[in-house]
């Protein structure tokens, strides 16, 4: 069974629910917001890129990518320019962004029940433990959510996919000996 939950101000969340567990996960508008502003920050600053060249290489339908570009736009995250040589850009530094801001600007405040919304929103704020463990976990997801910049988000994501693009290389040109070695190395 499959639902959407909307906490607080706009974050909507898709709720898979079955006999054996319940997903809460992040609106596909969140995800492609996210994917184009790592992409935008693993180029040197300044780059103006074209939304088609996002959409090809993140795997987002180009359309759908052009609305999100203009809620990043309002939200003060990337500027747009038009024309032949327009595009987008990162309005700040990827070092002044986080996960955060993007599903914030996308989604809205994150709010993981009504309860938190704002103080004495729900009469049982006050008293009710429910109410203070979901505080402490809304501030946690906060917490981990801006813990890295989006520069060090596209450094490690650029980093990951160049090692996995090299290790088919470095494994073709070990010889069997040097795998037996390494194997053995990694065992003790």
């Amino acid at each position: 069974m499959t639902g959407f939950v909307t906490f607080g101000t706009g974050v909507v969340l898709r709720v898979n629910i079955s006999r054996k567990s319940a997903l809460m996960q992040l609106t596909m508008t969140g995800e492609y917001a996210v994917r184009a502003m790592i992409h935008l920050s693993s180029l040197p600053c300044g780059t103006v890129v074209q939304i088609s060249d996002i959409s090809k290489q993140w795997d987002i339908p180009e359309n759908f990518l052009r609305k999100i570009t203009g809620r990043l736009v309002g939200a003060g995250l990337v500027t747009s320019t038009r024309g032949v040589r327009g595009g987008i850009r990162l309005a700040r530094p990827a070092e002044m962004l986080t996960i955060l801001d993007v599903i914030e600007a996308i989604e809205g405040k994150i709010h993981l029940n009504k309860c938190l919304i704002c103080e004495g929103f729900c009469p049982r704020d006050e008293w009710c433990e429910v109410h203070t463990l979901w505080a402490e976990v809304q501030e946690k997801m906060k917490e981990i959510l801006s813990r890295k910049n989006l520069a060090e988000l596209a450094t490690e994501s650029l980093n990951r996919r160049a090692a996995l693009e090299d290790a088919p290389k470095l494994v073709a040109s070990l010889n069997t000996l040097e795998v037996h070695d390494i194997i053995r190395n990694v065992q003790s």
